[in-house]
């Protein structure tokens, strides 16, 4: 035998049932108001639906970037930009961002990827600063090539001993021209040219 169908709720105009029984409800995020499934919820008269449960059903977005929410009102479904998972960076200081929350993501901030840290934001993509990139490279390399210096210096002093009070060893005499002849290549290096530079190589 069939059953017979349940008339459908009704609802007065204030959202107050005016039956018992169960109903369809499309349930949204209380905090962010984001759609976050179906369900049965029972009615009883005079009272109205939960919190965050709609009779209208939403039509689901087909882009994976955005959300559907219920409108601040209440009165329908709406879709928001949904960045959640994706990195963001600050147009001023580089700095990368996980994106946590739906909806459009902050003015000073861009999904679009730094390629150097020396990327500046032109308003609307980064732009390399090619002279600052250039003067950071040339000062690595101005600092590399002291240091090394430095080491020659450590490594010469020695050898230069040796020589100089005639105790020196037919080895430490090659070392010491090889050192030498290193340390006259590696003042010729010219920094400008960073990153393109060739350093000598060192004496075994």
């Amino acid at each position: 035998m069939v059953q017979p169908t349940a008339p459908p709720i009704q609802f007065d105009e204030n959202g107050f049932a005016l039956s018992y029984g169960w109903v369809q409800v499309y349930c949204a995020n209380t905090i962010n108001r984001e759609y976050i499934g179906t369900k049965r919820e029972r009615t009883f008269i005079g009272v109205t639906l939960s919190a965050g449960s709609y009779l209208d059903e939403p039509k689901l977005p087909k882009s994976p970037s955005k959300a559907i929410c219920r409108t601040v009102d209440g009165k329908s479904w709406e879709y928001v930009l949904d960045y959640r998972g994706k990195t963001a960076y600050h147009i001023q200081t580089r700095k990368h961002i996980a994106i946590t929350e739906i909806g459009d993501i902050p003015t000073e901030l861009t999904l679009l990827e730094p390629k150097t840290p020396f990327d500046k934001w032109n308003g609307t993509q980064w732009g390399t600063d090619v002279e600052a990139q250039n003067q950071h490279e040339m000062q690595q390399a101005e600092s590399k090539k002291q240091q090394l210096l430095i080491e020659v210096f450590h490594r010469i002093a020695p050898l230069q001993d040796a020589v100089d009070l005639n105790i020196a060893t037919d080895t430490e005499k090659l070392a010491l021209t090889d050192w030498r002849k290193y340390r006259v290549l590696l003042n010729r290096v010219d920094c400008s040219t960073a990153p393109d530079i060739t350093w000598p190589e060192q004496p075994k």
